[in-house]
């Protein structure tokens, strides 16, 4: 295991996530000052999800046949962009616009987990696996805060009485500019760290067979290409786990539209109590994803915390609807986010080992792409059952997500 490259590749998406986390909690109100409503605001987030489904299998393809450190400069750079653009906005037109360049551009994580698979060996790969949830877990710990602290007047303040008038009075003008520069510049430096400290993995010159030159998982040809994959494991398991990361995905996302008007239709819970929810979630998922994994998977197969984390990512989620106050509401996040920390890496990981050697890059790219879709569809899911029962999003999603359990249950059958 190459610790070095591991490091430096965390510490890229790390960054790079600080920025997506600022961006993130201020669209809604951005989109606001331009008259946004209330579905134009959630196609905003889908739209995002959309050009991942689209382009993320693209540039995992690309990444096996001209190498990752291409594709991750490009993903890097194009976010710069597309923070700038962001920033820049000056009506909704432009603001999607930053997000489809954003969604277009997202391609560093699957290329990232891609770059995991090529510098770890099998007993390992969990571990480099989980990084990039730790990664996503600070990312949506320290994002969020930072963007609050960027727009808030006494910031503005702060830096008036340090002589910067001038820049002050254009902060409170520009309330938004300021957040969008700063990802941007976040992403710059993810640039730079890639372009001259991540080393290539991928041998170019080597002739490849079978690979995925027109990744669209819209098409038969992608599919029968997915199932002939042959990778160290060699199970023919990767369709079923391709789809259950696309379940997984979905419960989770579902949780974001409908997770807070719960909590303030049936708990009175203000915004900054919600808040400390999502950040209670970040931080499980900083520490099991980066710190416990590696011990979990010395101590039991990948192929059984997958199982446990479905197991309590679908208990969690089904009993949301019978919280009765904030701490009980606090222990069955604490269930689903725990569940969720345990899924993700070991799932990840598992795909990698399906994939031919080939083509790692394309089927991870394809199974973020189907995340995306997950991603896309959740949120309107949620808030849709929501408003017929407000219990329904979740019950009903636990169900559908339960069939991660049979797809853990197979691939552990398949394994003895």
């Amino acid at each position: 295991m190459n610790k070095s490259a591991l490091a430096t590749v965390f510490l890229v998406v790390v960054i790079d996530l600080l920025g997506f986390g600022i961006i993130l909690p201020l669209l809604p109100f951005y989109a606001q000052e331009f008259a946004a409503s209330a579905v134009m605001i959630g196609l905003l987030y889908s739209v995002y999800s959309f050009m991942q489904l689209i382009f993320s299998p693209i540039w995992g393809s690309w990444s096996d046949r001209i190498g990752r450190r291409p594709i991750m400069l490009l993903s890097t750079f194009g976010a710069v962009i597309a923070y700038i653009v962001f920033g820049l906005a000056e009506s909704l037109g432009v603001l999607f616009f930053s997000r489809v360049i954003a969604g277009m551009m997202g391609g560093n994580i699957s290329t990232a987990q891609a770059y995991i698979a090529d510098v770890t060996d099998s007993a390992n790969r969990a571990r480099g696996m989980g990084l990039i949830g730790a990664a996503f877990g600070i990312g949506f710990v320290i994002g969020p805060a930072t963007a609050t602290a960027l727009i808030h007047p006494t910031f503005h303040e702060m830096v008036a009485n340090a002589g910067f008038t001038d820049f002050a009075a254009w902060m409170g003008e520009n309330r938004y500019a300021l957040p969008g520069f700063f990802a941007a510049f976040l992403s710059f430096c993810s640039f730079l760290m890639v372009l001259f400290k991540l080393p290539e993995t991928v041998d170019t010159s080597k002739p490849r067979e079978k690979v995925f030159r027109r990744p669209s998982v819209f098409t038969p040809k992608f599919w029968r290409l997915l199932k002939d994959q042959k990778g160290k494991s060699a199970r023919g398991y990767l369709i079923p786990l391709v789809i259950g990361f696309f379940l997984l995905s979905f419960g989770e996302s579902s949780l974001y539209s409908a997770f807070p008007l719960f909590a303030e239709s049936q708990l009175n819970m203000t915004a900054e109590q919600v808040g400390i929810q999502f950040f209670y979630i970040g931080i499980i998922a900083v520490i099991v994803q980066g710190f416990l994994i590696k011990s979990l998977t010395n101590a039991f197969s990948e192929e059984k915390l997958f199982m446990v984390g479905n197991i309590l990512m679908v208990i969690g989620l089904g009993l949301i609807p019978f919280s009765t106050s904030m701490l009980t509401l606090a222990l069955f996040l604490g269930l689903m986010a725990l569940g969720k920390s345990l899924n993700t890496p070991t799932i990840t990981s598992l795909i990698s080992k399906e994939a031919s050697e080939d083509n790692v890059g394309a089927v991870m790219g394809a199974s973020q792409g189907l995340s995306g879709l997950g991603r896309m569809i959740g949120p309107t899911w949620g808030g849709a059952l929501f408003a017929v029962y407000f219990g329904l999003p979740f019950v009903a999603t636990a169900v559908i997500v339960a069939a991660t359990v049979w797809i853990a249950f197979g691939l552990i059958s398949k394994s003895a």
